[in-house]
C-alpha cells in the first residue's frame, strides 16, 4: 500500500500523513507487521464501538464520543497538566457513551499510552484517533486493545479506505469513517461501517461551520449513523443538531479547556 494523495488533499494533512510512513519504517524496526498481527489476536474481544452508539442513537439521546487530546497544529496546547486517566473517568460518570483518544505525537502531542491508561480507567469503548494510511496502523491500534480506528476520506483513496476497513473489520476493529464534503461521503458510503462522522471543519482554512453536517446529512441513508465533528460549543449546538435528527457528536475541545471535563460534558448535553 502507498501514499496516493492529490492535490485536493490539505496541505497540514499531506504533511501529517508523509510523516505517518516515516514513522512506520522507524515502528517497523522493534515491531515487525507479524509481530502485531500476533499481539492484534491476543487482545480480548473489543468492547463494541458502533453497537453503543447505535444503542443510545436509538433511544434518541445524545451519543456523545468523548475526546482526549493535549493538544492540536492550530490551537496549541489545550490541556495542561494532561492526565488521560482522570479525564476518561470523569466523561464516563457524565454520560459519554464512547472516548476518542489522540495518539499521533507530532502534530497533537498524542501517545499510544493516553489510550491504553484511558481505556484501562472506565468500561466505554475506546476510538484510536490518528491519521491511518497502512495495513501496519490497523493491527497496531488492536494491539493496542483500541475498540474502533477512524479513517479520514480526506487523505485516502476510496480503495485505500476499503482495504484498511476490511482488515479492521477481520481483527474485530469498528470503524468511523469521516468526511468533509460530498465527494468524500460518496466514498465513505461504499465502506461497511455504519458510522459517518462530518468533520464540520474546513481542513484548508480550519474555518468550521454547523451547515457541512445540516448539507451532508440528508445524503447519508437510514442505515447509518451520522456523528457530527467539530464546532460544537453551546447546548443551542446540541439542540440545533437533535433538532435535526443527529444524535452522534464528537467533542474534544470545549471539553479540554474546561476545568471539568465531565461537568462541561453534562452542562452541554444533559443539563
Amino acid at each position: 500500500m502507498t501514499n496516493q494523495q492529490d492535490d485536493k488533499t490539505p496541505t497540514i494533512l499531506r504533511r501529517i500523513v508523509a510523516r505517518k510512513w516515516e514513522e512506520i519504517d522507524i515502528r517497523k524496526r522493534s515491531a515487525s507487521l507479524a509481530d502485531l498481527r500476533a499481539k492484534a489476536g491476543d487482545q480480548p474481544p473489543a468492547r463494541g464501538f458502533a453497537a453503543a452508539m447505535a444503542r443510545t442513537i436509538s433511544q434518541k439521546k445524545p451519543a456523545v464520543i468523548a475526546e482526549i487530546k493535549k493538544a492540536s497544529p492550530s490551537k496549541g496546547i489545550l490541556r495542561d497538566p494532561f492526565k488521560p486517566a482522570a479525564i476518561a473517568e470523569s466523561y464516563a460518570k457524565a454520560g459519554a457513551t464512547c472516548l476518542s483518544v489522540l495518539t499521533d505525537q507530532d502534530f497533537f502531542q498524542g501517545h499510544e499510552d493516553y489510550l491504553t491508561e484511558a481505556r484501562h480507567a472506565c468500561d466505554l469503548p475506546v476510538i484510536r484517533k490518528d491519521f491511518m494510511v497502512a495495513p501496519y496502523q490497523i493491527y497496531e491500534s488492536r494491539a493496542l486493545n483500541g475498540d474502533c480506528i477512524l479513517l479520514i476520506a480526506a487523505c485516502l483513496t476510496r480503495s485505500q479506505m476499503q482495504e484498511l476497513e476490511g482488515i479492521a473489520h477481520e481483527i474485530g476493529l469498528d470503524v468511523l469513517v469521516e468526511v468533509h464534503n460530498g465527494e468524500e461521503l460518496e466514498d465513505a458510503l461504499t465502506l461497511k461501517t455504519p458510522l459517518v462522522g462530518i468533520n464540520n471543519r474546513n481542513l484548508h482554512t480550519f474555518a468550521v461551520s454547523l451547515d457541512t453536517t445540516f448539507g451532508l446529512q440528508d445524503r447519508i441513508p437510514a442505515n447509518r449513523l451520522t456523528v457530527t465533528e467539530s464546532g460544537i460549543l453551546s447546548s443551542d449546538d446540541v439542540e440545533a443538531m437533535t433538532g435535526h435528527g443527529i444524535y452522534g457528536f464528537l467533542v474534544g475541545e470545549s471539553f479540554m479547556r474546561a476545568e471539568d471535563p465531565g461537568e462541561k460534558l453534562k452542562e452541554l448535553f444533559f443539563s
